[in-house]
């Protein structure tokens, strides 16, 4: 243990809060948010309309995380969409002297960035309060020391000038959260674990059938930490406690200020717990100076970015883990793009069956797809594994999804996943903070790459992770991606299932053989329906092929098996549209180049774009400029700026590639007419 933190005095905070200062209520209404900034004190009645479904991408959206220190609490929720306009601008949240935030459901989802709540922290917010807190956003609200609650009757005792009980917030909260809450925050609390000062409870579960999920807790969960004794025999929902991670990982947007905490808090000249299980990304602003507007430059904001990715390299550096960085520019000095996205390598080459994985962004259940337990945390949880290699965790329950009978061919994964988003017990919030199984003989059916899309987007059914138990088709996937043999491989998996009577806390059917190829609409990747019912035809401006969601191989095999129908037909794709293909890997690439996709690609017309998120995070190209402008797109999700200003239409990668050529949104295959 450092010697530093041995001696380092932590305290709890007082019983009685007094939290001073204002409350913003984020409406619907944008006259309403001007009013109170320009100073008027708002009464909360049932009639006013809270803005439901604020995602970290408007609390901070992309640009704003270029931001890594104090100078985030400029900006909180300049990207919050009230009716038609943005009324929060730079430094109005901080001059307005605000100390509460008040919304409605599904309060953080989306992304995992620490920044949105570090950003209301920087600004004076203290309390935030919502009918729903998405799992992560919440997580990260304490982990900084930021107190949360779903009780309205807080707003009128703040108001008054009442003091807070701090078991107010600790009320119903398992040992660990109600410690971290009391200790101000994650990294205190931790500091009180190592010295002796907290002593972790352990589950006392009995005997009982487990889920695969549970089976991977057990196993992973931490019993001393000092003693480095791992792994219990059951553990049910609500039981709370710490787990011991195989992996850790983190991008550009997060590591730079996870450094600094460990500067500030740990010590500079301090090394991480095991560097070899951790790994670290640029892969999320390669291709931020050629897409970056000149207006966004002249702001500075591309200096900003650049010390992402400089801090991110020191210290790699500084601590010999492995960083899998941008290539060398082009002759021409263009960017080259990123070896990989995190999500796509960490699956490729690094998880394994069973294994436990943490990574600093949403779509980390990626690697689910293979029958690991791999879940988002934010930039506090990712610096304190850095120190102990573990992370807390209260053990979610678990959701079954089962997709069964046989599909049409041109139904694939992210058609089952934009169904399952429109189911009322997803949409309604329901599954927020649950882990997902996926089951039946339609999701069995799937390839590697194809669950991948449906546990990758269990971050938008608001879930804690997804998983697929592992199978024969994940030992050939390990033994043709990683070069194991299939005993190996099959070793693995021993185990990896859920018992018979294990226990659900609901479970969804969908019936494979009713499904059409799907559409979301702009906004919410909830917003599905089948193409069929678009009711009249969309023409689009941009198709964007790619990212983590859809830049695998079988997404590649896809998107060549629609453009090869194209080049028998003498068609390419037309002038009004841009169509681009992003790899989510070197790896995918050169598989690309071995099938002869890219040629293909290449005679259709398609703008091809080395590895990274781009325009995923509206920061690469794909991006759209005008609000007028309409995207379809294999990327997971469409909330309001996601990818720019314009109209963003999510679809599988068949959909994509044959919206690309006929110019305007429509699916492909059987029984579907593409012309």
């Amino acid at each position: 243990m450092n010697e530093s933190l041995k001696s380092r005095k932590v305290d709890k905070l007082p019983e009685k809060l007094s939290l001073q200062g204002r409350i913003l209520f984020l409406a619907t209404d944008p006259q309403t948010i001007s009013r109170q900034l320009d100073g008027e004190d708002l009464e909360y009645t049932p009639d006013l309309q809270l803005r439901d479904n604020i995602s970290t991408d408007e609390i901070t959206p992309a640009y704003i995380c270029y931001y890594f220190d104090q100078t985030l609490g400029e900006f909180p929720y300049l990207g919050l969409k009230a009716g038609e306009e943005f009324p929060l601008t730079r430094g109005r949240v901080k001059d307005g002297g605000f100390v509460c935030s008040v919304s409605g459901k599904r309060r953080g989802k989306g992304s995992s960035r620490e920044q949105s709540p570090y950003a209301e922290l920087c600004a004076g917010i203290k309390l935030v309060i919502g009918e729903s807190i998405e799992r992560i956003y919440r997580e990260n609200c304490q982990n900084l020391g930021i107190l949360t609650s779903t009780d309205f009757s807080l707003i009128d005792r703040l108001r008054s000038g009442e003091e807070l009980s701090l078991s107010e917030f600790t009320a119903g909260e398992g040992e660990i959260t109600r410690g971290i809450i009391e200790y101000g925050g994650l990294f205190a609390y931790n500091v009180a674990r190592m010295q002796g000062g907290v002593t972790v409870p352990q589950p006392q579960t009995r005997e009982r059938p487990l889920t695969l999920a549970e089976k991977i807790l057990a196993r992973h969960w931490v019993t001393d930490l000092a003693e480095n004794k791992i792994g219990i025999d059951v553990v049910k929902p609500g039981d709370e406690g710490f787990v011991r991670t195989d992996i850790r990982f983190s991008h550009e947007y997060v590591t730079p200020m996870s450094a600094i905490f460990w500067r500030d808090l740990v010590g500079a000249d301090e090394k991480v717990v095991d560097p070899e299980s951790i790994f670290f990304f640029r892969d999320h602003l390669t291709f931020l100076a050629d897409t970056m507007t000149e207006e966004r430059k002249k702001q500075g904001l591309l200096d900003v970015a650049l010390q992402l990715k400089a801090k991110q390299e020191e210290f790699a550096e500084e601590q010999s883990i492995k960083l899998y960085g941008e290539l060398p520019r082009l002759a021409n000095g263009m960017v080259n793009g990123s070896e990989a996205i995190c999500h796509s390598k960490i699956l490729e080459d690094h998880a394994l069956p069973g294994h436990l994985i943490i990574g600093s962004d949403s779509h980390t259940p990626h690697a689910g797809a293979i029958g690991a337990i791999a879940f988002g945390v934010g930039t506090t949880a990712i610096f304190n594994s850095w120190l102990t290699k573990d992370v807390r965790i209260q053990t979610p329950p678990t959701v079954l999804i089962k997709v069964n009978g046989e599909c049409s061919p041109n139904i694939t994964a992210k058609d089952f996943m934009l169904q399952i988003l429109k189911q009322p017990y997803v949409r309604d919030g329901h599954a927020i903070g649950k882990i997902v199984e996926y089951a039946g003989d339609a999701v069995q059916a799937l390839s590697v790459d194809e669950r991948a899309t449906m546990t990758n987007m269990a971050a938008e059914v608001g879930a804690f992770t997804g998983v697929v138990k592992p199978d024969e088709k994940v030992v050939e996937y390990l033994v043709a991606e990683r070069g194991m043999s299939a005993d190996d491989a099959r070793a693995l998996t021993d185990g990896l299932y859920s018992d018979p009577d294990a226990e659900y806390e609901h479970v969804i059917e969908i019936d494979a053989s009713e499904l059409k190829p799907m559409i979301a609409l702009p906004g919410d990747p909830g917003n599905g329906l089948f193409i069929e019912d678009l009711g009249e035809q969309v023409k689009i401006d941009i198709a964007y092929a790619g990212s983590c969601t859809g830049g695998k191989k079988a997404d590649m095999d896809m998107y060549a098996a629609v453009f090869r129908d194209a080049v028998k037909q003498g068609k390419k794709i037309p002038e009004h549209v841009q169509c681009f293909i992003q790899f989510g890997s070197q790896d995918v690439r050169k598989y690309c180049v071995e099938q002869g996709h890219l040629e293909v690609f290449e005679q259709v017309g398609v703008n091809i774009i080395e590895p990274s998120c781009g325009a995923c995070i509206n920061a690469g190209p794909g991006v759209s400029y005008e609000t007028e402008t309409v995207t379809v797109s294999a990327i997971n999700r469409n909330f309001p700026g996601r990818s720019g200003p314009g109209q963003l239409y999510l679809a599988s990668p068949y959909t994509t590639a044959a919206s690309a050529v006929a110019g305007y949104i429509c699916g492909w295959g059987p029984q579907v007419d593409a012309d």
